[in-house]
């Protein structure tokens, strides 16, 4: 009797350990990996079988037109009542050239589109602009974006840090940070304009009064050109790769620079049409006055006319042509003679070298096919900032340059004002 009771516990544990294996086994053939070195029993369910990956796919290659041209333009302040026209523009003119562009066909296009056609990443248009307000003005947010809205277009903001509201310059006139954060959400691309706005070219701090030696002044660039960036970027957590420069000022130096700090493209205020081939470190813009009208309407002119992208353009370097006055110089002489050396351009056929001065338009110039030399005495007093296109055709192709220059007394050498 007494082996009976001691057999039943015994017997009734052996039964529960069997019952509770069985279950951990099942539950691991089930789904469960099994620990380092177990098996999963044979009645086990096999594991599910996992689909190959996709080899992936070349992507698709973009087919780029090389012909298609740009127009970049630049804007300030919008104001009522002019009193500083080398950088206000009254809402009413703003307007009327955004319906000027739809009117001509010439299709709006944001940066970073254009970046990419320049990349060959994307196509665009085959006449396109590109707008772009400077410095960070409360105008450009409360005035010019509700109209640029009213068109569905988009703009970039080039804004010095310093500007905004509660910098160094950042008075009532200026834009804040919370209202470039809206229009960042809003899809407004926002770029950079350096810290204080100053002559990058010179080594002189004019916010602290002072010369710089040659260290102190790379150490005032990096922080001018490299910190604004990283300014915008951290305050707003956006991407900025473009650069404009104050006043349009810059030397090889300075290019060098926004290059080494992660800049892909430099805009200057020399304004000209920008082609597939154009140089990213020079690229010209048409800042719009508002005595002087006929600039945005050259800017107009200076690009294709038809609507299809025309004939392939080969682009010659303006380095490569020795223009006098040379690319990026500053002159005294407002009626200068313009010429060009067209030895790169190849066996130019005769009859078809022309001359596009902005201001002018195609002006007279004679073409000398014993030098390769095109030239044009100017007889019309040219404004402060230049752009110079010659065309020929060589081989069967139209060949192109361009280049720019700027004229002493321009009204672009002004010293940033406080935003008051």
């Amino acid at each position: 009797m007494r082996l009976k009771l001691v057999a039943v516990p015994v017997l009734l544990a052996l039964i529960l350990a069997a019952c509770n294996k069985k279950q951990k086994d099942q539950t691991i053939g089930e789904g469960s990996t099994p620990g380092r070195g177990g098996s999963v029993p044979p009645s086990a369910s096999a594991p599910p079988t996992v689909a190959p990956v996709a080899t992936p796919t070349a992507p698709v290659k973009v087919a780029i037109d090389q012909t298609a041209q740009v127009i970049v333009y630049g804007y300030h302040r919008f104001v009522n009542q002019v009193r500083r026209p080398d950088t206000e523009i009254t809402p009413q003119m703003f307007e009327q050239q955004m319906q000027e562009l739809k009117n001509r066909g010439i299709s709006v296009i944001g940066m970073q589109d254009f970046l990419a056609w320049k990349r060959g990443e994307k196509n665009i248009p085959p006449r396109c602009a590109v707008i772009t307000f400077d410095d960070g003005w409360k105008s450009q947010y409360d005035v010019a974006w509700p109209i640029m809205k009213k068109f569905g277009y988009t703009f970039t903001m080039f804004i010095y840090t310093e500007g905004v509201r509660g910098g160094h310059f950042g008075g009532g006139e200026a834009i804040t940070w919370e209202q470039l954060a809206e229009m960042r959400d809003a899809g407004i691309d926002i770029q950079a304009h350096t810290e204080t706005h100053q002559d990058l070219r010179k080594p002189y701090d004019k916010v602290a009064k002072k010369k710089l030696s040659p260290p102190e002044y790379e150490q005032w660039l990096q922080n001018e050109v490299g910190r604004c960036k990283e300014t915008l970027e951290q305050r707003l957590g956006v991407k900025v790769n473009c650069f404009a420069v104050p006043y349009g000022f810059y030397n090889q130096h300075v290019k060098d620079v926004a290059k080494g700090l992660g800049y892909e493209a430099v805009f200057t205020v020399y304004g000209q049409p920008i082609t597939y081939r154009s140089a990213m470190d020079s690229l010209g813009r048409y800042l719009i006055e508002g005595n002087k009208p006929k600039v945005f309407a050259d800017a107009i002119g200076m690009i294709a006319t038809s609507s299809g992208g025309g004939a392939p353009v080969a682009e010659i370097g303006s380095s490569n042509i020795a223009s006098k006055p040379a690319d990026g110089e500053t002159i005294r002489n407002p009626l200068p003679l313009i010429s060009a050396n067209l030895s790169a351009f190849g066996a130019i056929e005769p009859g078809t070298v022309t001359m596009r001065v902005s201001g002018l338009g195609l002006v007279p110039a004679s073409f000398d096919p014993k030098t390769n030399t095109v030239s044009y005495q100017v007889t019309q007093k040219l404004r402060d900032k230049c752009s110079v296109i010659v065309e020929a055709k060589s081989g069967g192709k139209k060949v192109e340059a361009h280049w720019t220059f700027a004229v002493e007394g321009s009204g672009a050498t002004t010293s940033p004002t406080s935003k008051k």
